[in-house]
């Protein structure tokens, strides 16, 4: 997906008794097919461990004929993670990859120093009406790899870790948690996993990670005796492993790890920890110097761009 907004402060976390530190509650915004909510970067907090972006795309029904366009644009100094929970996207990019994912698995796209991509609805799915919901993240890379050579992995489902623990079912996306990890090929310390707790059902949420957050998909989670509901991005204080009680069925994503090594800087698509970076991507998109999406040849400019 893309993105255009300023850099806002890091998180600000209050000094209480409270495991939690802060919630966010993104508000929806639409692009074209269905709308999106953006819990990072947020007024209140620029990042949790790597992760620097975290969009839910939609839930949304597109009717038959529609779907998802989202033309050839460009990323630099980051990964980028697609997770399915309905609907399906056709990703292609300047490596010449052509995959489609669906729920339970994993697209993972590292730009590093420069790729192109797009993600459109597939052919097949355009023909009848077709929910779609999702989460996309990224993950800002540690500076010592920003400008390595980019690539992509794509892992079925089979391969993610599915387990239980307590009354939890947990699919690690990606990173290591509860003894296992996922083989998804992240590049710092990295914790993002979709829990499931039915009514009633608890879960501790586990201390490895650093910094910490979970994203409720849908139902009521309750913890310490405060309750949070669908679209609330909930960061916890470092050190707290509190637990979590569902009412009703729930669904949420636990996302974490190791603090940035330093400030970044994001612009548009582009993440890194240099702003002179950022320009020269700029002015390299501006040009038409980023290598060409194979069988896709749509662009979307560079924004504020004649």
């Amino acid at each position: 997906m893309t993105w255009r907004d300023t850099t806002p402060p890091a998180c600000d976390i209050a000094d209480t008794g409270d495991p939690v530190a802060l919630v966010v509650t993104p508000k929806p915004r639409s692009i074209g097919a269905f709308d999106v909510r953006r819990a990072l970067p947020a007024a209140e907090c620029r990042s949790v461990g790597p992760f620097v972006f975290f969009d839910e795309m939609g839930p949304a029904l597109l009717p038959a004929g529609t779907g998802l366009d989202v033309a050839p644009h460009p990323h630099i100094g980051l990964s980028t993670l697609t997770w399915m929970i309905d609907g399906e996207i056709r990703h292609r990019d300047s490596l010449g990859t052509d995959q489609v994912i669906r729920p339970g698995e994993v697209n993972w796209m590292t730009a590093g120093k420069g790729i192109v991509h797009s993600e459109r609805s597939p052919d097949t799915a355009r023909g009848v009406e077709t929910r779609m919901h999702g989460l996309q993240v990224w993950l800002a890379l540690p500076r010592e790899r920003e400008e390595i050579d980019p690539g992509f992995q794509h892992v079925p489902a089979a391969d993610i870790p599915r387990f239980t623990v307590e009354d939890a079912d947990i699919m690690l996306v990606a990173g290591q948690a509860w003894d296992r990890r996922s083989p998804v090929a992240v590049y710092s310390d990295t914790l993002y996993a979709d829990v499931s707790l039915p009514d009633g059902g608890t879960l501790t949420l586990p201390g490895r990670s650093v910094e910490r957050a979970f994203y409720i998909l849908w139902g009521t989670l309750e913890s310490e005796g405060r309750c949070f509901g669908a679209s609330q991005l909930v960061v916890l204080k470092e050190g707290a492993t509190p637990s979590v009680r569902a009412h009703g069925d729930c669904r949420f994503a636990l996302i974490g790890g190791a603090p940035l090594d330093g400030d970044r800087h994001l612009y548009w698509n582009f993440v890194s920890s240099s702003r002179e970076r950022i320009d020269r991507a700029k002015t390299d998109w501006a040009a038409r110097r980023f290598p060409a999406v194979p069988g896709d040849d749509g662009y979307i400019p560079l924004p504020g761009a004649g």
